[in-house]
């Protein structure tokens, strides 16, 4: 079994459970849509293994599959330095929330008491 091969079962192993992760309502669409992105073109790279070889070429990689896994590997870095930034907006958001939970639960205490 050839490289080309390899990768192209990944790719649709990882297409496969990104849609039922979907369909279970356990990925969000808009993440998802950058997931199956990612796995679009890496499907379409390992299908077509000349546009591959040919951009190998372009960029003077000698191994054309090592490209491959350079696309996929620069491609998960970019979605996980999005979900970072998600992820740190919604920290800033609770944060603000449970100050603000705070204040309000100090605001009833005292009209409690009076």
């Amino acid at each position: 079994m050839n490289v080309y091969m390899l990768s192209m079962i990944f790719c649709l192993a990882f297409l496969f459970v990104t849609i039922e992760l979907i369909r279970r309502r356990k990925l969000q669409e808009q993440y998802a849509l950058l997931w199956l992105l990612l796995g679009c073109v890496m499907a379409g790279f390992s299908l077509f293994p000349d546009l591959l070889q040919f951009i190998s070429d372009t960029v003077r990689i000698a191994y054309a599959p090592s490209l491959l896994f350079l696309i996929g590997l620069l491609c998960s870095l970019a979605l996980i330095l999005h979900l970072t930034i998600v992820i740190s907006k919604l920290h800033r958001r609770v944060t603000r929330l449970i100050q603000e939970l705070a204040l309000l639960q100090e605001r009833i205490g005292k009209e409690g008491r009076v």
